[in-house]
């Protein structure tokens, strides 16, 4: 049984997510599409955003799911795999599927970083977070 269907949705429709570990994990969400939110399946896409300051990253992680990041606004860096690289408006990251990444925002606005990942839902991803 199919129950996909076209659909359109605002972001402020959809409320802001996080993880519980405030003190590491900084960063906020928006999950736009979902399939078990949404009449959609095969992709999970939303909105992070990241305030200004280093401790307002959102730290490194992996998971199995490779992940496009495009940049809204803002200027920031996103760390994959150890290697930094500069971001601002009409950036398009690709990480790879298992491979190390996270994202600071080196700028005075706010980072605003469209994210997507070829699952049906974002309960799908298994985020990993290095051990201190």
């Amino acid at each position: 049984m199919d129950r996909t269907a076209p659909f359109t949705i605002h972001e402020d429709d959809c409320e802001f997510e996080g993880w519980a570990d405030s003190e590491t994990r900084q960063a906020r969400w928006r999950t736009l599409i979902s399939g078990d939110r949404t009449p959609t399946d095969s992709l999970t896409v939303g909105v992070a955003e990241l305030e200004s300051g280093e401790s307002r990253a959102f730290c490194l992680h992996r998971h199995a799911q490779a992940e496009v990041y495009y940049v809204l606004s803002g200027e920031g860096i996103v760390t994959i795999s150890g290697t930094d690289h500069l971001v601002r408006p009409g950036t398009v990251v690709f990480m790879p599927g298992g491979a190390e990444h996270g994202a600071r925002n080196t700028g005075t606005e706010l980072l605003r970083l469209l994210y997507v990942f070829p699952a049906s839902s974002l309960s799908e991803i298994e985020y990993k977070f290095p051990t201190s």
